[in-house]
């Protein structure tokens, strides 16, 4: 793909803004971009995840780069602001607009051709703003496209999770209880993979259709008042808050280790836990421990933001290269029917998807079979 953008230039004329998590895959997704001829704006999208070595790579290749690990909230913000004040023609991000964000500074927005989700979390705003009104330009839902969610959120989540985990807390997870907090794409992978470790597993789900497929798929399907009774390490895999709230903590194994995969750092509700600590200290890098006034100590890994990314290099470069892939195709299409699209959320096309899985398989050294005329006649294709 990095051939045909340098060669064609589809994003040619064009500033793209992306709020990404500055590290070495999302660093190639900016040059790709670059090579068809964008002017790069990059922000970190999580204060936790930059990597600074990257981030300054990017900067000394030409790209306008707004992004530091380790930031406070302050200049978190500080840093996304000025992607919006150079009023960028088309927003490429994998982190979520808040209609806040669109209503602060509008005029900055008016001029933006369109944009790009990747993440769940991000499409869930995206949803509800587009069905409020509030969308001023047209979004593509780069995570519903099948080669983004079947894949990165899927083997990718399931993998880099893990890798994060282990990685941080130096602990096995075979014969563990691990509770696995939704059981969407992500939490699939994450189950998936615990198991394969060899972890007993519990599910907790609001949707009973997923709840139904957990249980089908080997797993024990509980609320988290009684799961917050068992598990050895939580993962909250949901994109919604308080998901892992004040009333659990004290219902915890003395020493339960507490993560969050989901996008931001509400599902597990730390902030709840430091209130109601008696001591909060760092027990190891990129782990606090809060001992509860029953005497039980907690363990929050990366703060309680993205365990994978903040705790690891996130997931493998096999699994984003589709990833990314769609989020280059994505931001092509925008900047090919600019002028017929209109304010609101965009599918991702079938033939997008059909065009990055066809070069995958390729790369893969992968065959597969061609419908007959007679076949597309039949099937009505």
């Amino acid at each position: 793909m990095a051939e045909d953008f340098r060669e064609t230039k589809p994003l040619a004329g064009l500033r793209v803004a992306l709020s990404v998590h500055p590290e070495a895959k999302t660093a190639w997704l900016c040059r790709v971009m670059e090579m068809g001829g964008a002017e790069m704006h990059v922000t970190g999208s999580n204060p936790l995840s930059t990597q600074d070595d990257v981030a300054a790579a990017l900067a000394a290749g030409g790209m306008h780069v707004c992004a530091v690990h380790g930031a406070t909230a302050e200049q978190y913000r500080a840093r996304s602001t000025p992607c919006s004040k150079r009023r960028p023609t088309s927003l490429s991000t994998t982190a979520a607009i808040s209609s806040t964000g669109c209503t602060r500074s509008i005029r900055a927005y008016l001029q933006v051709i369109g944009g790009c989700e990747e993440t769940t979390t991000g499409i869930l705003r995206l949803l509800a703003m587009d069905r409020a009104g509030e969308l001023r330009f047209p979004m593509m839902l780069v995570n519903d496209a099948d080669c983004k969610h079947l894949f990165d959120n899927r083997y990718g989540t399931g993998q880099s999770v893990w890798d994060g985990i282990m990685r941080t807390t130096n602990l096995i997870v075979a014969g563990k209880e691990v509770v696995v907090c939704g059981y969407g794409w992500c939490g699939k992978g994450v189950a998936m993979r615990a198991h394969g470790l060899g972890a007993r597993v519990i599910v907790t789900e609001v949707d009973p259709v997923r709840a139904i497929e957990a249980h089908m798929d080997g797993f024990t399907v509980l609320p988290m008042d009684e799961a917050a009774k068992r598990g050895d390490i939580f993962v909250t895999v949901t994109g919604c808050d308080d998901v892992i709230s004040a009333r659990h903590f004290p219902m915890m194994k003395d020493g339960a280790i507490l993560s969050n995969a989901g996008h931001f750092d509400v599902e597990v509700n730390v902030a709840a836990l430091r209130k109601m600590a008696a001591e909060h200290y760092e027990a190891r890098h990129n782990i606090e421990g809060y001992v509860l006034p029953n005497g039980k100590t907690l363990f929050v890994l990366a703060e309680g933001r993205l365990v994978n990314l903040a705790s690891g290099d996130g997931h493998p470069a096999e699994i984003m290269d589709m990833s990314f892939a769609v989020q280059a195709m994505s931001a092509k299409y925008l900047a090919d029917r600019r002028a017929e699209l209109h304010p609101g959320v965009i599918r991702v096309p079938h033939e997008i998807d059909d065009a990055i899985a066809r070069k995958k398989l390729s790369t893969l050294g992968i065959t597969i079979d061609t419908l007959t005329d007679e076949q597309k006649k039949y099937l009505g294709v």
